[in-house]
């Protein structure tokens, strides 16, 4: 198995890259192959003291950056790291890609050269989400500003598949996220999903208000990626929020940092549960082969869950079985019309 990293995506590459990449490569066997300007990536392995022969390293020059044209990577900029691993992946040199560069390019560039699951309308970002009890995954959650229907009944199958095969989830519930739980609730676009839902091959909950995502009310929750996203980034405030706060709680007085002592043991599962590290990246489902787009401001310890999350990925033969679930919905829907 070769996990192909772009080195230069995201905030703090190329050394976090490498740092995840080591870390990853010891713990789970993989093979991986950093993408990016090979002398840079040498030097900045040697400037940090970091053993990087047991990996393989793929030159590409080019970098995409995060104010290019998203188009760029299948245009202008086919030497950069992004484009080059995408390439890689889609003619078999590796079995998974990770990168923590544009969300856009990410998506044009997996669209374009690994290229689409036949059948699959749209590319999904599914971002997986703490709740009070096991992670629950939000798609789509930025990639796909508007949706027809059958485009969010497509992303609950991939991320009802994806739940029950890579998080280990038994019939995953999934729900439609809207503005109240009743059916006759939402824009026509909702209205329309909430029905051809009902007869899709999911474990269908009905509608699910963002105020009942945090409490284990669904495993997966499908929007279109305007909604998606505001969910995602009102997620992520709230969580730095928390933490603020707990912080200026806990540092008050004497007391209350006796009290931030006792309870310490708590206070680092709380924060673990927020820290979007522990989950690597959001996987990118619809693609022929598994692309992960981690965080942009993911550190060592992201990459390192990023590959972790690609290996499973992998194994878990999702994407065939994506495949074959929607070769059967089509086949089901053409005898119907019969």
């Amino acid at each position: 198995m070769n996990i192909v990293m772009d080195a230069f995506g995201g905030d703090n590459a190329p050394l976090e890259v490498i740092k995840g990449a080591i870390d990853a490569q010891t713990e789970f066997g993989v093979d991986i192959t950093l993408v990016g300007d090979e002398e840079k990536i040498q030097k900045c392995a040697d400037d940090n003291r970091l053993d990087i022969s047991k990996l393989k390293v793929r030159h590409a020059p080019g970098i995409i950056e995060i104010c290019d044209d998203p188009k760029s990577v299948i245009k202008s900029k086919k030497d950069s790291s992004m484009a080059v691993g995408l390439q890689m992946l889609a003619d078999g040199e590796g079995d998974a890609f990770v990168s923590a560069g544009s969300t856009g390019a990410l998506l044009v560039g997996a669209t374009f050269i690994v290229k689409r699951i036949k059948g699959v309308k749209r590319p999904a970002l599914a971002t997986l989400l703490p709740t009070t009890d096991k992670p629950a995954m939000l798609l789509d959650s930025g990639a796909n500003a508007e949706c027809r229907p059958e485009i969010l009944v497509q992303f609950g199958i991939m991320g009802s598949i994806y739940m029950e095969r890579v998080m280990k989830m038994k019939e995953p519930i999934v729900k439609l996220a809207n503005i109240g739980a009743e059916e006759s609730k939402g824009r026509p676009v909702e209205l329309e999903a909430y029905q051809q839902f009902k007869t899709a091959p999911v474990n269908f909950g009905g509608n699910i208000e963002a105020r009942g995502i945090p409490f284990d009310e669904a495993d997966v929750v499908v929007a279109d990626g305007f909604c998606g996203n505001l969910i995602l980034k009102t997620y992520e405030g709230m969580g730095k929020f928390f933490a603020k706060e707990l912080k200026g709680m806990f540092s008050k007085s004497a007391k209350t940092k006796l009290a931030a002592a006792i309870m310490m043991g708590a206070i680092k599962d709380f924060k673990k549960k927020l820290d979007y590290s522990e989950y690597g990246g959001a996987p990118l489902l619809g693609t022929r082969k598994a692309v992960i787009k981690a965080h942009g401001s993911s550190d060592a310890k992201a990459f390192y869950n990023a590959v972790r999350q690609a290996k499973l990925f992998i194994e878990s033969n999702a994407i065939n079985v994506i495949s074959e679930s929607l070769a059967a919905m089509k086949s089901s829907d053409s005898d119907a019309d019969e």
